[in-house]
């Protein structure tokens, strides 16, 4: 009985712990969220917030992302004006 009391205290210190660290998290995202300010995260905080979720393509995705230039030869066409002259200067 006595050991399972100290586990519950220690469990229970634990929660709080992880409780009082998710509140100064979500007070840092919030300073964070407002223009011109600047909030610090200590490294373990900034990945708790998904600061380095990978979300980078792979080398597969890339790949399949390639646009066939087989035509790549062809001039391109011109959009807008087709006066290439400088423009005239502005004076007072």
């Amino acid at each position: 009985m006595k050991n399972e009391n100290a586990r519950d205290r220690q469990t229970g210190g634990a929660m709080a712990e992880e409780q009082a660290m998710a509140a100064v998290l979500r007070e840092k995202l919030g300073d964070a969220a407002i223009p011109g300010s600047r909030a610090e995260f200590a490294p373990d905080e900034a990945e708790q917030a998904g600061s380095f979720a990978e979300d980078a393509v792979d080398e597969h995705d890339a790949a399949a992302g390639v646009i066939d230039l087989a035509d790549a030869s062809a001039p391109l066409p011109l959009t807008g004006s087709t006066n290439h002259e400088r423009p005239a200067q502005v004076t007072d």
